[in-house]
């Protein structure tokens, strides 16, 4: 067994499923979706984009491209949130934690392509 190809996928997994536990829950109502976990989400995401680097072969190009995707997805989400909470007095309105949940929407297609691409590559590998 490769150790490092069950982190790499360890870390993959894990950022489709908290992703998806982010995105779970009514999409306008700040309460079904906490900050914390959004944070987690990109600090994962962010550990799965280092670990594609340096894979030089061209499924190794397309898990580092979904990885940034979703990687840009989240800090977008990231920084909605930051600015509704710090710089609009407004706060979290219905609007803008539904923008927020879309960016973290469009990254969990990114880490479902990733999941996918890593079952097929792994499929493809002769023993």
């Amino acid at each position: 067994m490769n150790r490092e190809k069950v982190v790499f996928s360890f870390f993959m997994i894990l950022a489709l499923t908290l992703n998806f536990g982010f995105f779970a829950g009514s999409v306008d109502n700040p309460e079904h979706h906490n900050v914390y976990e959004l944070y987690a989400v990109v600090i994962v995401n962010l550990i799965a984009t280092i670990l594609k680097f340096g894979d030089r072969s061209q499924m190794g190009a397309m898990l580092l491209a979904t990885s940034l995707v979703a990687l840009v997805q989240l800090l977008s989400a990231s920084l909605v949130w930051a600015v509704a909470v710090h710089v609009n007095e407004t706060g979290l309105t219905p609007n803008t934690m539904a923008t927020i949940v879309s960016l973290s929407g469009g990254a969990m297609v990114a880490n479902i392509i990733s999941v996918v691409l890593l079952i097929i590559e792994t499929a493809m590998m002769r023993h």
